[in-house]
């Protein structure tokens, strides 16, 4: 038997994600207003904003950890049942979340990471080690792009850098055929060197066929591997921007000028 596979999805749409006027209140505090947003395939989209703009709250909106106050969202171009939306069925539907080193087994070896939940089985139930460890170094050396001999399969999370633990998370996705991956803030608290390895791991996405949101406070980071800037403000989209309309230095700039308006 094989690891339990991702359910086959129709390619045939326009936008992976879209957002129809959703809003979402926690109590009287509204933290989202009107947000229209579509993610279409293969793209790569990054949200920014001051803290408290609603990033966060509007990706845990669109990956099922919180259901809208109202609105629709639609994966696929069809539009989804909100009252049975969430974090499970949005990885029935090929949609994964990436966070900042909490996903990983630390002792674990990556080999053990990449399976966990999905299992390649043999035909008496046990676990197949072997055949694990075979995707395991593909993964490594295809999805992710390691080929050195420092970093094996048998190599525990706990020996990797920052950098090198996104890469592993993000491959993991990859593989398991993830049509949306969600990054947090992948590159918070890494030193610069670790920074790029993440960046070209973001890269990887797109190039392999997939479509990202990445969320990211440096702009820097971003400007280089974002094809639209997607900026929000007090739990509202104020602004589509595409990188080669506008510098990192205008940008930041914009952003300051933004919050100096409140």
């Amino acid at each position: 038997m094989t690891a339990p596979a991702v359910t086959e999805t129709p390619r045939e749409y326009t936008h992976i994600v879209r957002l129809e006027n959703v809003q979402k209140y926690f109590g009287a505090v509204q933290a989202l207003r009107n947000i229209n947003l579509s993610i279409g395939r293969n793209e790569t989209v990054v949200l920014i904003g001051d803290n408290g703009a609603g990033k966060s709250t509007l990706i845990k909106t669109l990956t099922g950890v919180l259901k809208p106050t109202s609105g629709r969202i639609f994966i696929r171009d069809k539009e989804i049942d909100l009252a049975n939306y969430s974090v499970g069925k949005a990885h029935d539907l090929a949609i994964e979340t990436v966070y900042q080193d909490k996903s990983l087994g630390e002792k674990q070896p990556l080999w053990r990471n990449f399976f966990v939940g999905r299992q390649i089985t043999n035909r008496w139930g046990f676990i197949d080690i072997t055949a694990e460890k075979r995707v395991a170094d593909e993964i490594l050396k295809k999805a992710i792009g390691f080929r050195g001999v420092g970093i094996t399969v048998d190599s525990t999370v706990a020996q990797l850098s920052g950098g090198e633990r996104q890469g592993i998370a993000i491959g993991r996705a990859t593989h398991f055929k993830a049509d949306l991956i969600v990054l947090d803030e992948p590159t918070a608290a890494l030193a610069v060197k670790e920074v790029r390895k993440v960046l070209d791991f973001v890269k990887r996405i797109k190039a392999q066929g997939h479509a990202c949101i990445y969320i990211e406070h440096n702009l820097a980071h971003v400007h280089e591997v974002a094809d639209r800037l997607v900026v929000l403000d007090r739990g509202e989209i104020v602004s589509e921007i595409r990188p080669q309309d506008m510098s990192v230095a205008d940008l930041t700039e914009y952003l300051i000028a933004l919050q100096q308006r409140r």
